[in-house]
């Protein structure tokens, strides 16, 4: 397969994975570029002292006679070049370059000269500095394709675990809100596709959590159970295998998520707290149902590690091999979920 990196921030942990992860899978078959910066990249190569040639690339187009054979030579799509750089610092420049890198990377997957993308971490503060309307990849991936709702999946090939979320980076003042706003029955339907198509998972047998707390105990804590979620579970049950509401701590607490192929969250932290105390090294970030395959390592620009040398590549070595799988697993189908 034909994956490329985007940069992510280039003042955080990003360039150091890609390159550390570069190192592990440079013979694993597939094939690698990386859509952002130049220099960046060689400031920390030379940091870090690691043994990769890195190659500078002006145009998109010469990225379509990669080598079949990686051999220690990573080509680097010059997109953005920054004035200074500096490790774990907040700035509009590194914002700038880290927003126009996902675009470049995501392009080249759009016009076919890649299969799948792999995302180095955004800073959103840095983001916002550089005049992103967007809160991460998942909102500007959606955007960019003109795909309203694109659903935000982590994933564990260590312990098997999937957590989707209905709502993604919301205040939890506005996650009831949110949960009346959704069409909760349209947003499982499209969960359950998306695992057919990118996990191979026919008939996935899919948990939903409840809100509130205790699942709302029969409606004394919350009216969402009663009034949404449970009815929109019945309304599927005739079509897929699905349970739920279930209280969350309890869920959790009992591993009944070794039961389901994925489990559905109401909002961020009910589903990310979990998965990151079982799956904190080796989780991975997906993005359903964007015409591209999109992944990243579950974790963020480690702004107090970035520039020293110890940022771990496990996650993003996880991610590219998902972003692999996922890639292959389409190819066998028709085309991306809708």
């Amino acid at each position: 397969m034909r994956i490329v990196f985007s940069l992510g921030d280039p003042h955080g942990i990003g360039p150091e994975i890609i390159l550390k992860g570069f190192l592990e899978l440079q013979k694993s078959g597939h094939r690698f570029a990386v859509a952002g910066s130049y220099r960046v990249l060689e400031h920390y190569r030379q940091a870090l002292g690691l043994p990769i040639e890195l190659e500078r690339v002006e145009d998109a187009r010469a990225l379509e006679h990669l080598p079949s054979c990686s051999c220690g030579v990573l080509p680097v799509l010059s997109v953005a070049e920054p004035l200074s750089i500096e490790p774990g610092t907040v700035t509009a420049e590194a914002g700038s370059i880290a927003m126009q890198s996902v675009k470049a990377a995501a392009e080249l997957c759009r016009n076919g000269q890649f299969d799948a993308l792999v995302t180095a971490p955004l800073h959103k503060e840095s983001l916002a500095l550089a005049g992103c309307p967007d809160s991460g990849h998942t909102g500007m991936l959606g955007r960019m394709f003109s795909v309203p709702s694109p659903i935000m999946l982590f994933a564990d090939r260590v312990s098997g675990l999937k957590v989707a979320l209905l709502t993604i980076h919301e205040p939890l003042e506005r996650v009831p809100l949110l949960v009346r706003k959704t069409d909760i029955d349209r947003f499982l339907l499209r969960l359950a596709r998306c695992l057919e198509t990118d996990f191979g998972l026919e008939h996935p047998a899919v948990a939903v959590l409840g809100l509130n707390p205790h699942a709302s105990d029969g409606g004394i804590m919350g009216r969402e159970e009663e009034e949404l979620i449970r009815p929109a579970i019945q309304r599927l049950q005739q079509r897929m295998h699905i349970e739920g509401p279930f209280p969350a701590d309890g869920f959790f607490g009992a591993r009944m998520q070794s039961r389901f192929d994925v489990v559905l969250a109401m909002y961020h932290d009910q589903g990310l707290l979990p998965f990151k105390v079982l799956a904190f090294h080796s989780g991975v970030n997906v993005t359903l149902g964007l015409p591209i395959v999109r992944t990243s390592p579950d974790h963020g620009t480690g702004f107090d590690r970035a520039g020293k040398g110890t940022a771990s590549a496990e996650s993003l070595h996880e991610a590219t091999l998902l972003a692999a799988t996922i890639a292959e697993n389409r190819k066998k189908k028709t085309g991306p979920p809708l």
